[in-house]
C-alpha cells in the first residue's frame, strides 16, 4: 500500500451500527465539522493499520442518493466527489435487501467500494442467516460479516480494507429507484433465509403495548413523566452539596485574595461577580443534566423514540411540521441547546427550522427551580387537596401549555412565515436493543453534557462581571442596576410583574439559573447575588414586595415563555447559520409571554373591578 493517507467514506443507512464501527476504527482520533457548506455535520477520524494511515469520513445516514433530505444531499455529494476512494457501505444484517439499495448506488458512482453486513448477532437472534459469501459473489465486492460482540469482526474488515483495490471502471449514472430495488431483491434471493417463523415477534409483542391504540400515549406519557420525575428528585441533592461545595471555596479564595496586594474592587469582581455566577449555574445544570440525558440516552439506544416521533407525526404534521419534533422538544426539557442541536434528527429544512425556532417553548431545566419555588410558595400552602398533588398538576397544566404554544407556533410559522412545502418524511422503526451502558455514559457526558456545559461556563463568567458592574456603578445615589429597574417598571406593571423582575430577565440572559437571584438583589438592594436559606423566607421578601397571586401567576408564564438564554441563542445562530431565524427565535416566546401576562394582568384587574 502507498504511504500516502486513504480516504474512506463510511456510509449507510440510518440505526445500523455505522457510529459505533466509526468509533471502534478510530477511537480518540476524531474531530467534527461541516462539509461543503452544509450544516449537516459529519464526523472524520484517523486510524493506522499495518503501517499504513488512513482517514475515515462518518456520513450522514441516507436510505438513497436520491435526495429527498439534507443528510442524503449531503452524504451523496460527498460520495460522488470522492468516487475514486474506498467507499464502506453499512447494511444491518436483519434488513439487507433495504442497505443493498444504497450499496448498488455507490457501486455505481465508485470503484471502490466494500459492503460491510453488521449486526450479525441481532440477526441471528432473530433466526435470520446471511450468506455473505453469495452475495460477495453477486456483487463482485467484498463482503464482510461484523457485529460488536464478534471482536475478530473489526481484524477482519481491516483486512478487508487493506487488501483493498480499485477496480478499473467507469462510474456510471444512477438508476431508476425500481431498478435498485429489484436488483437488491435478486441478489437477496437464496442469501438471505429464516430459520424461524417470525424472526420480529418479540419486537412485535413491544409494539402492541408500546404502540397499542389504547396504551401508546399513557405508556409515553408516563416513561417521560418517570424520567423527569427520577431528574428532579435525584438532582436536589447533588444541587445542594455543589452548592455548599462551592460556597466553600469562594470563601477561601476570596480570603486569599483579601490577604494578597489586590485591590479590595477586583477581588470583589472575582469572587462576587464572576465566580459566584459561574458556580451558581454550575451547581444548577449540571446535576439535572447528568440524569436526565443518559436516561433519554437510554430509550434512544433500546429503540423507543423512533415510536413517539411516529406516535406524534400526525398531529405535527396537521402543524406544518412532523414527529420527530417531540424528541427535540423531550430534549429540550434537559436543555435548549440540547434540543436545538437535537433538531438535527429532523430531515426537512422547513420542518427543522420550525422546530428549532420553537424549541425554547419547552422550559429547560435552567426554569425548573423558579417554577417549583414559585409553585409551592403560592399555590401548594393551605391548598384544598394535597399540595404536592395540586403542585404536580399545576406543573403539568405549565408543560401542557408550553406543548400548545409549540403547536400553535410551529402551525402559525408554517403557515405565515416559512411557506416552502414540507419535504418527504421517511421514518424507521429500529429493532429494540439491549443499551450500551458505556455507550449511554460516553454519548451522554461527551457529546451532550460537556458540550452544552462548556457552553453555558464561557457565557456566565463574562456575564458575572457585567453584573458586578451594574450594581457597584452609581449614577447619582442610585446604582445603574436600580436605575434599569425605575425605567423598566411601568412595563411591568403593565404585564403583572414589575421593574425589578424584567431587569432579573434581561441580567439573567446568560443563564435562566441566575434570574431569581438577581431579583432578590434588587428587592434586597444588595450589591451581590443572593441566596435565600427557605421557601418561607423567600415568599415573606416577595409579599413584602408587593407580590400576589397575579404576581405569581405572571411570573410563572414568563419564566416558561421568554428569549432563550445566551447559549441556547449562541447554539441557534450556529445551527440556522441565519440572523433572520435566530431573531424570530428570539421574539416567538417573548411576544407569546408578553401577551398572556398582559392578557392574564387585564382579566385578573376587570375580575377586581367587577367585585369591588
Amino acid at each position: 500500500m502507498s504511504d500516502n493517507v486513504i480516504e474512506i467514506s463510511l456510509a449507510g443507512n440510518p440505526n445500523v451500527g455505522k457510529s459505533t464501527l466509526f468509533n471502534s476504527l478510530t477511537g480518540l482520533h476524531q474531530h467534527t465539522g461541516n462539509w461543503s457548506g452544509k450544516t449537516v455535520e459529519v464526523l472524520s477520524g484517523e486510524f493506522k493499520y499495518k503501517g499504513q494511515k488512513y482517514k475515515i469520513t462518518d456520513l450522514p445516514g441516507a436510505y438513497s442518493y436520491f435526495a429527498t433530505s439534507e443528510d442524503e444531499i449531503t452524504a451523496g455529494e460527498y460520495v460522488k466527489e470522492n468516487k475514486n476512494n474506498l467507499t464502506i457501505v453499512v447494511c444491518d444484517a436483519t434488513a439487507v435487501e433495504r442497505g443493498l439499495i444504497l450499496a448498488l448506488q455507490t457501486m455505481d458512482i465508485c470503484k471502490n467500494v466494500i459492503l460491510c453486513i453488521n449486526l450479525t448477532d441481532e440477526a441471528k437472534k432473530k433466526g435470520i442467516l446471511v450468506n455473505s459469501d453469495l452475495i460477495s459473489n453477486r456483487l463482485d465486492i467484498p463482503v464482510v460479516e461484523t457485529s460488536i460482540k464478534d471482536k475478530s469482526s473489526k481484524k477482519r474488515l481491516l483486512e478487508a480494507i487493506h487488501k483493498s483495490k480499485s477496480i478499473d471502471k467507469e462510474a456510471s449514472e444512477l438508476k431508476s429507484v425500481e431498478y435498485y430495488i429489484e436488483k437488491a431483491e435478486e441478489i437477496c434471493h437464496g442469501a438471505i433465509t429464516l430459520s424461524k417463523n417470525a424472526p420480529d415477534s418479540r419486537d412485535r409483542k413491544i409494539d402492541k403495548i408500546l404502540l397499542g391504540k389504547f396504551t401508546a400515549i399513557p405508556v409515553m406519557l408516563l416513561l417521560l413523566c418517570f424520567i423527569f420525575y427520577l431528574t428532579i428528585t435525584f438532582a436536589s441533592y447533588p444541587s445542594q452539596w455543589l452548592s455548599e461545595l462551592f460556597n466553600m471555596i469562594l470563601n477561601k479564595l476570596n480570603s486569599f485574595l483579601i490577604a494578597t496586594p489586590l485591590p479590595l474592587w477586583l477581588t470583589s469582581v472575582i469572587t462576587d461577580g464572576m465566580l459566584k455566577v459561574l458556580f451558581w449555574v454550575v451547581s444548577v445544570m449540571l446535576p439535572p443534566m447528568v440524569i436526565f440525558f443518559p436516561l433519554f440516552t437510554l430509550l434512544e439506544d433500546f429503540g423507543y423514540l423512533p415510536r413517539v416521533a411516529f406516535l406524534t407525526d400526525n398531529s405535527f404534521k396537521k402543524c406544518g411540521s412532523c414527529g420527530k419534533q417531540t424528541l427535540t422538544m423531550c430534549m429540550g426539557l434537559g436543555c435548549t441547546c440540547a434540543g436545538v442541536t437535537g433538531c438535527r434528527i429532523i430531515s426537512g429544512k422547513k420542518e427543522r427550522t420550525i422546530a428549532t425556532i420553537t424549541n425554547s417553548l419547552t422550559p429547560c431545566n435552567g426554569k425548573f427551580p423558579a417554577v417549583f419555588s414559585i409553585i409551592t410558595m403560592f399555590f401548594t400552602t393551605g391548598a384544598f387537596i394535597n399540595g404536592k398533588i395540586l403542585g404536580s398538576l399545576i406543573f403539568c397544566l405549565i408543560i401542557l401549555l408550553s406543548f400548545s404554544a409549540t403547536f400553535l407556533s410551529s402551525w402559525f410559522l408554517s403557515k405565515f412565515i416559512y411557506k416552502e412545502k414540507n419535504e418527504p418524511f421517511s421514518m424507521e422503526l429500529p429493532p429494540y436493543r439491549r443499551p450500551d451502558i458505556r455507550k449511554v455514559i460516553s454519548h451522554s457526558i461527551i457529546n451532550k453534557i460537556l458540550f452544552i456545559l462548556s457552553r453555558a461556563v464561557c457565557v456566565a463568567a463574562p456575564a458575572g462581571i457585567i453584573i458586578w458592574i451594574l450594581t457597584h456603578l452609581t449614577v447619582g445615589d442610585k446604582s445603574v442596576f436600580l436605575h434599569i429597574t425605575e425605567i423598566l417598571d411601568p412595563i411591568g406593571q403593565f404585564m403583572g410583574l414589575d421593574g425589578t423582575i424584567l431587569t432579573g430577565f434581561i441580567l439573567g440572559f446568560p443563564a435562566n439559573e441566575i434570574v431569581i437571584p438577581i431579583i432578590l438583589m434588587g428587592y434586597c438592594a444588595q450589591e451581590t447575588l443572593v441566596e435565600y436559606s427557605t421557601l418561607n423566607e423567600l415568599q415573606n421578601l416577595l409579599v413584602t414586595n408587593g407580590w400576589n397571586i397575579i404576581t405569581a401567576i405572571n411570573m410563572l408564564i414568563f419564566t416558561v415563555f421568554h428569549w432563550p438564554c445566551s447559549t441556547a441563542v449562541l447554539t441557534i445562530k450556529k445551527e440556522t447559520a441565519s440572523l433572520k431565524w435566530t431573531a424570530i427565535s428570539v421574539l416567538v416566546p417573548t411576544v407569546i409571554g408578553f401577551s398572556l401576562c398582559v392578557l392574564t394582568n387585564y382579566i385578573f384587574k376587570l375580575i377586581c373591578s367587577l367585585a369591588g
